[in-house]
Protein backbone atom coordinates (compact mmCIF):
# COMPACT_ATOMS: atom_id res chain seq x y z
CA UNK A 1 0.00 0.00 0.00
CA UNK A 2 1.41 3.19 -1.05
CA UNK A 3 1.77 6.07 1.53
CA UNK A 4 -0.86 8.25 -0.45
CA UNK A 5 -3.26 5.31 -0.04
CA UNK A 6 -3.01 4.71 3.47
CA UNK A 7 -3.02 8.51 4.08
CA UNK A 8 -6.02 8.96 1.87
CA UNK A 9 -7.80 6.04 4.07
CA UNK A 10 -6.86 7.62 7.10
CA UNK A 11 -8.20 11.22 6.80
CA UNK A 12 -11.14 9.99 4.65
CA UNK A 13 -12.57 6.75 6.96
CA UNK A 14 -11.12 7.56 10.73
CA UNK A 15 -9.99 10.67 10.95
CA UNK A 16 -11.30 14.61 10.15
CA UNK A 17 -8.55 16.71 10.46
CA UNK A 18 -11.09 19.45 9.56
CA UNK A 19 -12.07 19.71 13.22
CA UNK A 20 -9.32 18.68 14.91
CA UNK A 21 -7.64 22.11 15.98
CA UNK A 22 -10.84 23.22 17.27
CA UNK A 23 -12.52 20.26 18.73
CA UNK A 24 -9.79 19.74 21.83
CA UNK A 25 -8.21 21.92 24.05
CA UNK A 26 -4.68 20.67 22.77
CA UNK A 27 -6.06 20.99 18.67
CA UNK A 28 -6.72 24.54 19.84
CA UNK A 29 -3.51 25.12 21.82
CA UNK A 30 -1.39 23.48 18.63
CA UNK A 31 -3.86 26.00 16.04
CA UNK A 32 -2.67 29.11 18.34
CA UNK A 33 0.92 28.49 19.01
CA UNK A 34 0.90 27.35 15.11
CA UNK A 35 -0.06 31.04 14.92
CA UNK A 36 1.90 32.90 17.39
CA UNK A 37 5.60 31.40 15.76
CA UNK A 38 4.11 32.14 12.09
CA UNK A 39 3.72 35.90 13.12
CA UNK A 40 6.90 36.10 14.22
CA UNK A 41 8.73 34.75 11.00
CA UNK A 42 6.79 35.95 8.19
CA UNK A 43 6.89 38.99 6.23
CA UNK A 44 3.72 41.24 6.33
CA UNK A 45 1.12 40.48 3.66
CA UNK A 46 0.28 40.50 1.39
CA UNK A 47 3.38 38.15 1.31
CA UNK A 48 3.19 35.01 -0.92
CA UNK A 49 3.25 31.64 1.57
CA UNK A 50 3.02 27.88 0.37
CA UNK A 51 1.63 26.01 2.72
CA UNK A 52 2.85 22.00 2.35
CA UNK A 53 1.07 19.22 3.43
CA UNK A 54 -1.99 22.53 4.56
CA UNK A 55 -4.52 19.55 4.70
CA UNK A 56 -7.99 21.39 4.54
CA UNK A 57 -6.73 24.46 4.90
CA UNK A 58 -6.56 25.58 8.32
CA UNK A 59 -4.01 27.09 9.08
CA UNK A 60 -4.38 28.83 5.14
CA UNK A 61 -7.33 30.38 5.93
CA UNK A 62 -6.14 31.88 8.98
CA UNK A 63 -3.05 32.80 6.69
CA UNK A 64 -5.84 34.38 4.15
CA UNK A 65 -8.11 36.66 6.38
CA UNK A 66 -4.30 38.21 7.57
CA UNK A 67 -3.89 39.39 4.02
CA UNK A 68 -1.48 36.44 2.89
CA UNK A 69 -1.43 35.47 -0.29
CA UNK A 70 -1.64 31.32 0.16
CA UNK A 71 -1.44 28.53 -2.57
CA UNK A 72 -1.87 25.57 -0.49
CA UNK A 73 -0.76 21.62 -1.41
CA UNK A 74 -1.66 18.65 -0.05
CA UNK A 75 -1.91 14.57 -1.16
CA UNK A 76 -5.49 13.87 0.36
CA UNK A 77 -8.35 14.14 -1.82
CA UNK A 78 -11.24 15.13 0.95
CA UNK A 79 -8.28 17.99 1.89
CA UNK A 80 -8.41 19.56 -1.07
CA UNK A 81 -12.27 20.05 -1.53
CA UNK A 82 -12.39 20.69 1.92
CA UNK A 83 -9.98 23.81 1.45
CA UNK A 84 -11.35 24.72 -1.62
CA UNK A 85 -15.00 25.02 -0.23
CA UNK A 86 -13.31 27.61 2.50
CA UNK A 87 -12.26 29.69 -0.52
CA UNK A 88 -8.58 28.95 -0.78
CA UNK A 89 -6.56 27.85 -3.63
CA UNK A 90 -5.48 24.38 -2.87
CA UNK A 91 -4.41 21.61 -5.00
CA UNK A 92 -3.95 17.56 -4.82
CA UNK A 93 -0.39 16.76 -5.08
CA UNK A 94 3.24 15.51 -3.56
CA UNK A 95 5.47 17.42 -1.27
CA UNK A 96 8.23 16.03 -2.69
CA UNK A 97 7.31 17.35 -6.45
CA UNK A 98 5.99 20.86 -6.12
CA UNK A 99 3.99 22.43 -9.29
CA UNK A 100 5.11 25.98 -8.40
CA UNK A 101 8.09 27.76 -9.61
CA UNK A 102 11.44 28.53 -8.22
CA UNK A 103 11.65 31.52 -5.85
CA UNK A 104 7.72 31.48 -6.25
CA UNK A 105 7.34 32.25 -2.50
CA UNK A 106 8.07 34.88 0.17
CA UNK A 107 7.60 31.76 2.94
CA UNK A 108 7.20 27.88 3.22
CA UNK A 109 5.00 26.37 6.05
CA UNK A 110 5.71 22.31 6.07
CA UNK A 111 3.45 20.28 8.17
CA UNK A 112 2.30 17.06 7.48
CA UNK A 113 4.93 15.91 5.13
CA UNK A 114 7.40 16.46 8.15
CA UNK A 115 5.54 13.09 9.87
CA UNK A 116 3.66 11.35 7.29
CA UNK A 117 6.95 11.00 4.76
CA UNK A 118 8.82 7.92 6.81
CA UNK A 119 12.12 8.12 4.85
CA UNK A 120 14.70 10.40 5.60
CA UNK A 121 15.21 10.80 1.77
CA UNK A 122 11.65 11.87 1.24
CA UNK A 123 11.75 14.23 3.99
CA UNK A 124 14.61 15.68 2.38
CA UNK A 125 13.17 16.21 -0.93
CA UNK A 126 10.72 17.93 0.27
CA UNK A 127 12.16 20.22 2.22
CA UNK A 128 14.51 20.66 -1.21
CA UNK A 129 11.36 21.50 -3.10
CA UNK A 130 10.13 23.74 -0.03
CA UNK A 131 13.66 25.86 -0.18
CA UNK A 132 13.41 25.88 -4.17
CA UNK A 133 10.10 27.68 -4.02
CA UNK A 134 11.31 29.75 -1.40
CA UNK A 135 12.94 33.32 -2.43
CA UNK A 136 16.46 33.76 -0.95
CA UNK A 137 15.76 34.81 2.34
CA UNK A 138 12.61 32.92 3.09
CA UNK A 139 12.03 31.36 5.91
CA UNK A 140 10.76 28.02 5.72
CA UNK A 141 8.98 26.48 8.75
CA UNK A 142 7.92 22.57 10.06
CA UNK A 143 6.17 20.57 11.84
CA UNK A 144 6.59 17.86 13.65
CA UNK A 145 6.18 15.38 16.66
CA UNK A 146 8.66 15.02 19.27
CA UNK A 147 9.68 10.99 19.31
CA UNK A 148 9.28 10.83 23.39
CA UNK A 149 5.56 12.15 23.25
CA UNK A 150 3.87 8.62 22.95
CA UNK A 151 5.77 7.98 25.97
CA UNK A 152 4.72 10.90 27.67
CA UNK A 153 1.42 11.20 26.65
CA UNK A 154 0.41 7.24 26.79
CA UNK A 155 1.57 7.31 30.76
CA UNK A 156 -0.34 10.19 31.47
CA UNK A 157 -3.55 8.73 29.70
CA UNK A 158 -2.72 5.69 31.55
CA UNK A 159 -2.48 3.55 27.93
CA UNK A 160 0.91 3.00 27.76
CA UNK A 161 0.53 -0.74 29.15
CA UNK A 162 -1.86 -1.61 26.24
CA UNK A 163 0.06 0.17 23.64
CA UNK A 164 3.75 -0.57 24.91
CA UNK A 165 5.17 -2.44 21.69
CA UNK A 166 4.69 0.52 19.29
CA UNK A 167 5.95 2.82 22.29
CA UNK A 168 8.42 1.30 22.46
CA UNK A 169 9.02 0.68 18.79
CA UNK A 170 8.70 4.77 18.01
CA UNK A 171 11.19 5.38 20.87
CA UNK A 172 13.75 3.38 19.14
CA UNK A 173 13.50 3.75 15.35
CA UNK A 174 11.07 6.70 15.34
CA UNK A 175 8.41 4.94 13.87
CA UNK A 176 6.65 2.03 14.33
CA UNK A 177 3.85 -0.53 11.96
CA UNK A 178 1.46 -1.19 15.16
CA UNK A 179 0.94 2.32 15.75
CA UNK A 180 -2.99 2.71 15.92
CA UNK A 181 -3.42 6.40 16.57
CA UNK A 182 -1.82 8.06 12.85
CA UNK A 183 -1.03 6.14 9.93
CA UNK A 184 2.31 6.28 8.76
CA UNK A 185 3.69 8.73 11.29
CA UNK A 186 7.31 9.29 11.79
CA UNK A 187 8.59 10.96 15.11
CA UNK A 188 11.86 12.88 15.05
CA UNK A 189 14.25 13.61 18.33
CA UNK A 190 15.01 17.68 18.42
CA UNK A 191 18.71 16.80 17.30
CA UNK A 192 17.32 14.98 14.01
CA UNK A 193 14.68 17.51 13.32
CA UNK A 194 18.21 20.17 13.84
CA UNK A 195 20.07 17.70 11.35
CA UNK A 196 17.70 17.75 8.75
CA UNK A 197 16.96 20.87 8.84
CA UNK A 198 20.73 21.90 8.67
CA UNK A 199 21.64 19.39 5.81
CA UNK A 200 19.45 20.81 3.34
CA UNK A 201 21.12 24.10 3.65
CA UNK A 202 19.07 26.34 5.72
CA UNK A 203 20.43 28.81 7.94
CA UNK A 204 20.41 30.19 11.80
CA UNK A 205 17.62 27.11 12.22
CA UNK A 206 15.61 27.13 15.61
CA UNK A 207 13.50 24.39 16.59
CA UNK A 208 11.17 25.70 19.35
CA UNK A 209 8.96 23.62 21.16
CA UNK A 210 5.56 24.19 19.58
CA UNK A 211 2.93 22.99 22.45
CA UNK A 212 5.59 23.43 25.02
CA UNK A 213 5.77 21.57 28.87
CA UNK A 214 1.88 22.91 29.14
CA UNK A 215 0.70 20.93 26.43
CA UNK A 216 0.92 18.14 28.55
CA UNK A 217 -2.12 20.14 30.81
CA UNK A 218 -4.20 20.13 27.61
CA UNK A 219 -3.55 16.12 27.07
CA UNK A 220 -4.92 15.41 30.41
CA UNK A 221 -7.63 17.17 30.51
CA UNK A 222 -9.00 16.09 26.62
CA UNK A 223 -8.54 12.68 28.07
CA UNK A 224 -10.28 13.20 31.06
CA UNK A 225 -13.53 14.61 29.21
CA UNK A 226 -12.72 12.38 26.40
CA UNK A 227 -12.22 15.12 24.25
CA UNK A 228 -15.06 17.20 24.71
CA UNK A 229 -14.83 21.14 23.88
CA UNK A 230 -15.64 22.22 27.21
CA UNK A 231 -17.28 25.94 28.19
CA UNK A 232 -14.69 28.67 28.91
CA UNK A 233 -16.44 28.77 31.81
CA UNK A 234 -16.46 25.23 33.60
CA UNK A 235 -12.27 25.14 34.40
CA UNK A 236 -11.35 28.14 35.70
CA UNK A 237 -8.84 29.71 35.03
CA UNK A 238 -8.55 28.37 31.51
CA UNK A 239 -6.63 25.69 30.73
CA UNK A 240 -5.36 26.86 27.20
CA UNK A 241 -4.96 30.19 28.72
CA UNK A 242 -2.25 28.52 31.19
CA UNK A 243 -0.63 26.05 28.90
CA UNK A 244 -0.39 28.90 26.19
CA UNK A 245 1.19 31.09 28.51
CA UNK A 246 3.55 27.97 29.76
CA UNK A 247 4.58 27.84 26.11
CA UNK A 248 5.21 31.09 25.81
CA UNK A 249 7.68 31.44 29.14
CA UNK A 250 9.22 27.81 28.03
CA UNK A 251 9.89 29.80 24.44
CA UNK A 252 13.01 31.38 26.42
CA UNK A 253 14.56 28.27 27.49
CA UNK A 254 15.39 26.15 24.77
CA UNK A 255 16.40 22.84 26.77
CA UNK A 256 12.49 22.96 27.22
CA UNK A 257 11.79 21.80 23.70
CA UNK A 258 12.55 18.26 24.56
CA UNK A 259 9.34 17.85 26.83
CA UNK A 260 7.07 19.09 24.12
CA UNK A 261 5.05 16.76 21.88
CA UNK A 262 5.51 19.21 19.02
CA UNK A 263 7.83 20.86 17.75
CA UNK A 264 8.37 23.75 15.14
CA UNK A 265 11.30 24.00 13.15
CA UNK A 266 12.30 27.23 11.07
CA UNK A 267 15.38 28.24 9.00
CA UNK A 268 16.40 30.80 6.18
CA UNK A 269 16.63 30.18 2.66
CA UNK A 270 20.43 30.78 2.14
Amino acid sequence: MTTHVELEKHYTERYDEASRLGSTIKGRLELARVQDLLSRYLPPPPAAVADIGGGPGVHASWLRHRGYDVQLIDPVERHIAQATEIGISAVQGDARELPWDDEEFDAAFVAGPMYHLREAADRRLALLEAIRVTKLGGFVAVVAINRAANLIGSTLTNTLIERERAVSEILRDGFSPDNDRMAQTTYHTVAQLRSELTNVGLRGVTIHGLTGPGGWLTVMIDAHYRGRLLPDSLLEPDPLRTALECARLADRYPDLVQVSSLLFGVGQRA
